[in-house]
């Protein structure tokens, strides 16, 4: 009988660059294998998310190697799991040869769970490590909807090609490209801080494009304690080269005084839209009679005049008030040299007691308006698409009522589809910043980890 050692030996080494690696062997060899040397076991990222029910959901990538041996001869499975009824470790699935492999998860529920990979090699030799996942709720339409982590507040989208989408975050002024038929991480990211001067968020809320460049917009409204904060008031350009996975954007222009602009056109036409009261210091934008954009697109077969959609006030700022939207004719030139913007006849839509959350056309001119609350809503609040031709005077027609029982809020329309035909989906995406994702109460936005942090899209038939 051959003598085994009751000791074992543990060794822990944390790779940089955030991979996490954890070495275990153990001292109980089979016999001629007390030589073997100790596999390794490395993750492209400690923490996944998953949705219970999701479908194409985001995976990491496992690197395992031993010396002295082919790596194809080494074996990976989840080993433990420290809350099953979240996920089991018959719930994970390990694709791949090699050196590298692929690790997915299928969620059983709504939390957290630590699950613990194993790699075991020639001669018995293991090591382990640990996979921190948390899986968030079924929703609605699962074969529809994909996740893009790492932000969770989702604010503005505009398509770029391929079908990838570059999404930008009113948290945080990071402009993300992602892959918009899969979940995952972005491909790439660019912040805008530095470029446009914002020491704090800008609080990106509309976009578009026209040619190479794209158009972004904060807020222009006070924060959600009714204070005074600059950055908010950017408006900006960024110059878009290369499509789809190999899109690049460099930033362009800026424009800080939209917002001033704005206040003195209302005042001088007898203060119709009420814009200096719902700028006053301690006002907060999220209000029927505030001050706060959250659309913007260009009007029908022009470069050169844009529509800044509101979210507040409504008109008049009472239930059943209509969707403002104010032309800028010049928006081109105010971006480009900065021009003072010149504001044609505003327009006010009927969209049944709704704002305007986002504004999309395509290239026929066909526009897709996003109608949400006014209010600091939370997902139950009412949403709507509405199909428009971008003409004062002519009335929206509702194409559809969004859900609301699952969590975040309706944010962006990516892209508009041929309305004339039937059949037709639009992709659009929620910001979840303030929704309880994982069931513990925490809001998306203050997760401890990007990787948890994630905004849901989904298609919608709309014509």
């Amino acid at each position: 009988m051959p003598h085994h050692s009751p000791r074992s030996r543990r060794t822990a080494v944390a790779a940089a660059g955030g991979l996490l690696t954890l070495a275990v062997v153990s001292g109980n060899f089979p016999a001629g294998a007390a030589s073997s040397a100790t596999p390794t076991i490395k993750l492209s990222a400690a923490y996944l998310s998953g949705a219970v029910g999701g479908v194409g959901d985001p995976t990491v990538t496992v690197s395992v190697a031993q010396s002295g041996a082919d790596a194809s001869a080494l074996t990976v499975s989840a080993s433990a799991s420290s809350k099953t009824s979240v996920a089991q470790t018959g719930d994970v699935t390990v694709s791949g040869t090699g050196a590298t492999r692929t690790v997915s998860v299928a969620a059983r529920g709504q939390g957290y769970t630590d699950l613990t990979l194993k790699v075991t090699g020639t001669g018995g030799a293991t090591a382990t490590t640990k996979l921190h996942y948390a899986a968030s709720g079924s929703v609605q339409n699962p074969s529809g909807t994909r996740y893009f982590t790492g932000s969770s507040d989702a604010s503005a989208a505009v398509e770029v090609g391929g079908g990838y989408v570059v999404v930008a975050d009113d948290e945080s002024n990071v402009l993300r490209l992602y892959d918009g038929s899969a979940s995952g991480a972005p491909v790439k990211t660019w912040d805008m801080s530095a470029k446009v001067g914002a020491d704090k968020e800008i609080d990106i809320e509309g976009a578009t494009r026209v040619g190479d460049l794209i158009y972004w917009t904060g807020s222009l409204g006070n924060n959600k304690d009714g204070e005074y904060k600059a950055d908010r008031n950017t408006v900006f350009t960024t110059s878009v080269s290369g499509s789809g996975a190999a899109t690049q954007l460099t930033y362009a222009h800026s424009y800080k005084k939209l917002r001033d602009q704005l206040v003195a056109w209302d005042e001088a036409n007898g203060d119709r839209y009420g814009f200096a009261a719902g700028t006053e210091d301690g006002q907060v934008p999220k209000q029927i009679d505030g001050f706060n954009v959250e659309g913007l697109e260009f009007a029908p077969g022009s470069t050169t005049t844009a529509y800044l959609g509101f979210r507040a006030p409504l008109v008049p700022p009472k239930d059943g008030g209509k969707g403002l939207i104010v032309p800028v004719t010049n928006f081109d030139k105010v971006l480009a040299s900065g021009a003072a913007p010149v504001f044609g006849t505003p327009i006010e839509l009927d969209l049944g007691g709704l704002a305007v959350r986002d504004i999309r056309k395509n290239s026929a001119n066909q526009y897709l308006v996003l109608a949400g609350s006014w209010a600091a809503d939370d997902n139950s609040d009412p949403y709507a698409l509405y199909q428009w031709d971008g003409v004062a005077g002519h009335a929206p027609v509702k194409r559809a009522d969004l859900p609301t029982s699952d969590p975040g809020g309706w944010e962006s329309v990516v892209s508009v589809p041929d309305l004339s035909q039937s059949g037709q989906r639009a992709q659009l995406i929620t910001d979840n910043g303030s929704a309880d994702l994982y069931g513990d109460g925490t809001e998306a936005k203050d997760l401890d980890h990007d990787e948890w942090k994630k905004a849901r899209a989904a298609w919608f038939t709309v014509s």
